[in-house]
């Protein structure tokens, strides 16, 4: 049975590209190593997610935004909850989008950050890490433009200002109340393009494969897992699947302690219309290729399934 792949960013996209192409066909899922993300960045980052998360729940609290669709800021333990899922996962997070200058033509689509005032190196630190991961994500997508057969510059302009999130994800120690069946995260889809994943070291993270088997995902110290998600599934007419997923409870000694990760949900700019190329349509297929849609309407709806508007 193949595994899922492990491909060197280092190395020159055409040497990578079929080989990451074929885990995203086979798995919806790759993992990523040498991505240029510096380590002294990752490094600050998981200091200071962790200070955040350490603060009193009411001061944690003071940054969450009724009404805001959690597109910013903090969203408190048990909001978010899996699309057909009948209990809210177990996590608390935080959201970071791209900062765009007054007066930009995405302002009402991209909303202003917000950064807490107890953490003064918080703002600094997250924008560095927020650029990293869109250069990392965009050289991805050229490399999957390669092995689609398409030209490498095909994402370029789709992902110029795009409605990106980075997510300071906090899974606490397992609650003793919590609900039956409650786990870290359901099974779900991720919404947008790819989702680059920083701290899938610790046991937990799971795909679904083609065979019905929740498989470990389980990338080397500091590695990406990268994940493809609703939106390209969509613009590939299904080529590339967008594969449930899911983080699982610890068991013994790991559910009494804490779980952090970084999710980079890379997505398009708000008015790119998801809308197939000709070369992944057949004429011939019973199923028709899905309906023209602007990414930020799509993106609309999955989030009010989600709990989050």
């Amino acid at each position: 049975m193949p595994d899922i792949a492990s491909v060197s960013l280092a190395k020159g996209l055409g040497e990578i590209a079929d080989e990451l192409g074929a885990s995203f066909t086979e798995f919806g899922f790759a993992i990523v190593r040498d991505h240029g993300i510096p380590q002294h960045l990752v490094d600050q980052a998981w200091i200071t997610a962790k200070a955040f998360f350490d603060l009193p729940v009411k001061s944690k609290r003071a940054y969450f935004i009724p009404g805001g669709g959690g597109a910013r800021g903090y969203t408190p333990f048990g909001t978010e909850i899996a699309k057909d899922a009948k209990v809210h996962d177990l996590k608390e997070f935080w959201h970071i989008g791209r900062s765009l200058p007054p007066g930009h033509k995405y302002a009402n689509d991209m909303p202003d950050n917000v950064w807490p005032a107890e953490l003064p190196g918080f703002q600094q630190t997250f924008e560095a890490l927020f650029a990293e991961f869109d250069k990392a994500g965009n050289r991805i997508l050229r490399a999957l433009a390669l092995h689609l057969g398409l030209d490498p510059a095909y994402f370029d302009d789709a992902m110029q200002d795009g409605n990106s999130v980075m997510r300071l994800l906090h899974y606490p120690p397992q609650p003793a109340d919590a609900p039956e069946d409650a786990i870290r995260a359901a099974a779900h889809g991720d919404i947008n393009t790819i989702t680059l994943l920083l701290g899938a070291e610790e046991a937990g993270l799971e795909l679904l494969d083609r065979q019905g088997n929740w498989r470990a995902v389980s990338p080397p110290d500091g590695a990406l897992a990268v994940n493809i998600g609703d939106m390209l599934e969509r613009l590939t007419n299904y080529r590339l699947p967008s594969t449930k997923h899911r983080v699982v409870n610890p068991s013994g000694e790991a559910a009494r302690r804490s779980r952090y990760s970084m999710p980079f949900f890379h997505h398009f700019r708000p008015d790119f219309v998801i809308d197939p190329p000709a070369q992944f349509i057949d004429p011939e297929a019973e199923t028709p290729p899905p309906e023209p849609i602007a990414a930020n309407d799509f993106l609309d709806v999955r989030l009010r399934e989600i709990g989050l508007k």
